[in-house]
């Protein structure tokens, strides 16, 4: 008689348990004095966090080993947040997979959040600082009104409904990676997740996020320069799309078909 093989659920929150194994993934370079304030509010059932480290030079790595040692790290390939990303994602071994940037803004304890929502049926839980609940403490006013409109655009052209689109704290199951292929290499790998996900019709729930003021060291986003990064994946995204719509539309087989019901 062969022996039932029950999946071990590791207590969350204070009514809910999980059997799928949580990879927290986390770009940093130059982030030594801010991963304490990271790590202090990861939880403690994350099954693995994943720390891709960007060549940092003030023992970023030494840091996140004696916070949390079994941290696994992994050298990043390429220079940006993308390729951090994208390096980081290969390296998780966990059914579901969080984002969290290293500067301290993002709250480690809205994770049971984001896992929540996967568990319940999403298939990617995706930070907002506009939806109710949610906020930020470090976006002027000129960032938000390029957010708001580049948010608008992608609603728009590929029928999201987002409320925040340019935000690096999002949650997802793994088998999503399979159906959406990524393949930018800096901040605007956020904006190719979200349409990606759409367009690979995907089901999303937002979850209300507070992002915090980074607490040491000087940001490598710059408003203006990846503004237009952000728009340029967007136009390639829409212009893929189209390209996609003119060749299912003249495709040989369905020109066949057509000739054999007409």
């Amino acid at each position: 008689m062969s022996s039932v093989v029950r999946p071990e659920y590791r207590p969350i929150s204070s009514h809910l348990a999980i059997a799928p194994p949580v990879s927290v993934v986390i770009p940093a370079m130059n982030e030594a004095e801010n991963l304490p304030y990271v790590f202090k509010t990861l939880p403690d059932w994350i099954h693995e966090v994943v720390l891709v480290d960007g060549n940092s030079t003030d023992g970023t790595v030494d840091v996140a080993r004696g916070l949390w040692p079994d941290v696994k790290v992994v050298e990043q390939r390429g220079k940006g947040k993308g390729d951090a990303l994208i390096t980081g994602f290969e390296a998780c071994s966990g059914d579901i997979i969080v984002m969290v940037d290293a500067d301290g803004s993002a709250d480690g304890n809205e994770i049971v959040s984001y896992v929540s929502a996967l568990v319940s049926g999403a298939d990617f839980a995706k930070g907002s600082r506009f939806a109710n609940g949610g906020g930020t403490d470090d976006m002027t006013f000129i960032r938000k009104l390029g957010n708001w409109a580049l948010c608008t655009i992608v609603n728009r052209k590929f029928g999201a409904r987002y409320t925040d689109l340019c935000y690096g704290y999002n949650a997802f199951w793994r088998h999503c990676l399979d159906k959406i292929s990524l393949d930018c290499t800096g901040f605007e790998i956020e904006t190719l997740i979200n349409i990606r996900v759409v367009k690979a019709g995907l089901k999303v729930q937002e979850i209300p996020s507070y992002e915090y003021l980074r607490i040491h060291g000087a940001s490598n986003l710059r408003a203006v320069r990846d503004g237009f990064r952000v728009l340029k994946v967007i136009l390639k995204e829409r212009s893929n799309r189209r390209e996609l719509r003119r060749q299912e539309h003249h495709s040989p087989m369905l020109d066949s078909v057509r000739g054999e019901v007409s």
